[in-house]
């Protein structure tokens, strides 16, 4: 007798003949897939285009549960930003006001080449309006908007909302128009697209973050260390490449010349430098190496780790699209997570359930009225897998890799380590074009522009987003749209492209 699992399978596998390609035929450009990204969602062919040609090309406001009062020990503030790192800004802030960093609160970090809306909670009943209003750095807006007794932070985020227009497109407004169109529905009729990790989570310019997750997962110190500051990619200055290629030896004498020559805003790589040669040693030992990695911010250490999660959670939703599995349907054996009171969905590992026959009707029907969400894992110490196919994935994936869950408990750094996680493998997503809709493009001539409306929960990524309605194929997305420059493949040799 088949088992009602393996029945679902069949029914979205098996039926198919075995010369036929997957649903999604439409693999992704090979910059992409370094990131664990396969193929394409939507079928229609893109518009082509460019992104983040100029900063206000790219808009987000911050959506968060606060309401402001009166009275607090914190000032709230409405800070909006054009073409400034979050961080480097909230130095800068904190200079200015002669207050320490950590007075300063906010709940996500915000994309740099963009105008950006969002709030910011500073501690202290000596910090008020005046204060701030003497603030003054250019391409920055401070406008005070009450008081708290409670800091921004990461828990108040619901989301954010998006206005972003497409540069450069080709062929007529109507054509342009109806393409749109089409991917909408599209995307509608699948309830939302991949929830993919987007390039942001693994470094625009200098995709590299996962690859040091991998090595510090798997213990492997120096290597970490020796990525991190002496891989070269094309797209980087002239200057930073002739330094990392002084450090690819990893000898005292190199890298003392690497630290020389390595630019002063490459400031990490320069800290991790300064640690390794200082002293009067003769030789580097592993020791050494762990003790640079250490002059790195915590946050930036485990953000390396959860890049090569995300890389992880990438190809999993990846070869689920390879076997034609379904996003916005339960099969016997996924793990699904539910809506919370605010109508995101709810990952605490206390909430999730795995789908059994008895349940998997009623599951689904959660399901298409929004109120459950199908689930894949970001792996740490304490994944539980799914079972039958979407399982078998999940290992596969983790085995390919050479990776196993418990080395996500990191004995050398345990700080670092990580218990993992469960994330929607679909985001709801509802496009919109602008009121102004497809118009001539004022800086690109003869070509056209469109700017498109959106909302993403806390987590997902507009680019990825976008890259269904523009769909490039070539390097130009990585040069002007995207601005990512890569020159490396992370992937096993165990781990083939997909065949498409």
């Amino acid at each position: 007798m088949v088992e009602s699992h393996n029945l679902d399978i069949i029914k979205y596998s098996l039926v198919k003949r075995a010369d036929q390609k997957p649903f999604f035929q439409e693999e992704s450009p090979e910059f992409e897939k370094r990131i664990g990204i396969w193929f394409y969602f939507t079928r229609t062919e893109g518009v082509g285009g460019a992104i983040k040609t100029k900063p206000t090309d790219f808009f987000v406001r911050e959506i968060t549960n606060r309401e402001e009062g009166e009275e607090g020990k914190y000032l709230i503030a409405e800070l909006t930003k054009e073409n400034w790192d979050t961080h480097n800004l909230i130095r800068e802030i904190s200079r200015r006001l002669r207050v320490s960093r950590n007075r300063i609160g906010f709940a996500g970090t915000k994309d740099k080449f963009a105008v950006t809306t969002q709030k910011i909670s500073i501690w202290g009943t000596d910090i008020e309006e005046k204060e701030l209003e003497r603030v003054k750095i250019r391409d920055v807006s401070l406008k005070t908007i009450g008081r708290s007794n409670k800091a921004v932070s990461l828990g108040d985020l619901y989301g954010n909302e998006f206005e972003i227009v497409i540069r450069g497109i080709e062929g007529s407004k109507e054509e342009i128009k109806g393409t749109i169109e089409k991917i909408t529905t599209e995307i509608e009729n699948a309830g939302g697209i991949p929830n993919f990790f987007g390039v942001q989570r693994f470094g625009i310019r200098r995709p590299i973050t996962h690859v040091v997750g991998n090595y510090l997962i798997k213990g492997e110190i120096k290597e970490a260390v020796m990525s991190y500051i002496s891989d070269v990619f094309p797209g980087e200055i002239e200057e930073a490449k002739q330094a990392r290629r002084l450090c690819k030896e990893g000898e005292l004498k190199e890298l003392k010349e690497g630290l020389k020559r390595m630019p002063s805003f490459l400031r990490y790589e320069k800290a991790i430098l300064n640690e390794l040669v200082k002293g009067g040693k003769e030789s580097i030992n592993e020791a050494n190496f762990l003790s640079a990695f250490s002059v790195l911010p915590k946050n930036l250490q485990k953000l390396f780790v959860h890049a090569y999660q995300a890389y992880l959670f990438n190809l999993v939703l990846s070869r689920r699209m390879k076997q034609s599995l379904p996003f916005n349907e339960a099969l016997i054996g996924d793990i699904v997570c539910f809506r919370n009171k605010f109508g995101f969905a709810d990952i605490n590992m206390d909430r999730v359930e795995k789908v059994k026959g008895d349940k998997k009707e009623g599951i689904n029907r959660l399901i298409k009225r929004g109120r459950a969400f199908v689930t894949a894992p970001v792996s740490g110490y304490e994944t539980e897998f799914a079972e039958s196919m979407e399982g078998e994935i999940e290992r596969e994936v983790l085995e390919e890799e050479g990776v196993d869950l418990n080395d996500f408990h990191i004995e050398e750094i345990p700080e670092i380590s990580s218990r993992g996680t469960r994330r929607p493998v679909l985001v709801p997503v509802k496009v919109k074009l602008s009121n102004e809709e497809v118009i001539d493009d004022d800086i690109n001539p003869h070509r056209n522009k469109a700017k498109l409306k959106f909302f993403l929960p806390k987590g997902s990524y507009a680019t990825v987003v976008l890259r269904e309605y523009m769909k490039m194929k070539a390097s130009g997305l990585e040069a002007s749209s995207y601005h990512i420059a890569t020159s490396r493949v992370h992937r096993s040799p165990s781990i083939p492209p997909p065949s498409g």
